[in-house]
């Protein structure tokens, strides 16, 4: 009997991206999840895999928008079009609460699967963010996605709160970077992916003031994951050795798939040991 897979895709901005070879990894093994839970960008790339996509057309949508090292003037004329498109829905917005008016943004991708509301995905998925004056965890898995996943992204400073149901809400990295434990009594198997950055020890250059806020938080985060993992194991933890790249290199991109590579063939190993063999 096939066993029921439940797949994680923790935060961490465009180090989310590593979480595109890990689908495309799935797909190759035909195992589709049964749910999925994320936080910010993994919740995000969730979204576009639970409404059917697969990792090989999520990483072309991406790649259709971003200009790679390899790509040729003929290359960027052909994406025009569409880096425009992306650009407008990254706009600045100086007002409170955040820098970057993720609206449009998002609206886009959604745009790009059609499906509007949690109901119409056809792999059930828990998106979480936090309670900002609660200072508790709120995990979504119905009604609009659009709200749901603005909020789970949004980044204290840098991406405005979000109102839900009498909550004002931000980024569920703040809680739960790596929201696995929701996933265990659902699934026979759980797959988790972390795509926290890769600390450096040893290092002696001082942080500048943005890397000093968003790496506190980064190791707190880790902190609060470790021990989770204490008490709550998953099945297979695949963490991508991801360093050099912050929370928003965008100009990155080849970097993180190139960086994600050995985790994926850790993976490989995983899936044929934990389900191929077992089924």
């Amino acid at each position: 009997m096939k066993r029921r897979i439940g797949l994680t895709l923790g935060g961490g901005g465009v180090r989310g991206l590593a979480h595109i070879p890990v689908l495309e990894t799935l797909d190759e093994f035909d195992c589709r999840p049964s749910v999925i839970s994320g936080t910010s960008m993994g919740a995000v790339i969730g979204a576009l895999y639970a409404s059917g996509m697969s990792g090989e057309t999520i990483r072309e949508l991406i790649m259709r928008h971003t200009v790679s090292k390899s790509d040729t003037w003929p290359d960027v004329l052909r994406k025009k079009a569409d880096l425009l498109k992306w650009v407008d829905a990254l706009s600045l917005e100086f007002g409170r609460g955040g820098l970057i008016n993720t609206d449009k943004f998002l609206s886009y991708l959604l745009s790009e699967i059609g499906e509007k509301t949690f109901e119409e995905l056809e792999t059930p998925l828990l998106v979480v963010a936090t309670d900002f004056w609660g200072g508790e965890e709120v995990v979504m898995e119905k009604g609009e996605l659009l709200p749901a996943l603005k909020a789970s992204m949004a980044v204290p400073g840098v991406f405005g709160s979000v109102s839900i149901s009498d909550k004002v809400l931000v980024d569920g990295g703040v809680v739960n970077l790596v929201p696995y434990d929701h996933i265990i009594d659902r699934c026979d198997v759980s797959i988790v992916v972390n795509v926290a950055k890769a600390r450096t020890p040893g290092k002696l250059d001082p942080p500048t003031v943005l890397e000093s806020i968003l790496g506190t938080f980064e190791i707190m985060q880790m902190s609060a994951l470790a021990e989770k993992m204490k008490h709550l194991e998953p099945d297979i933890y695949i963490h991508p050795e991801i360093s050099d790249v912050r929370m928003f290199d965008f100009n990155k991109i080849e970097d993180v798939f190139r960086q994600t590579q050995p985790a994926i063939e850790e993976l490989r190993m995983l899936l044929r040991k934990n389900i191929l063999e077992n089924e």
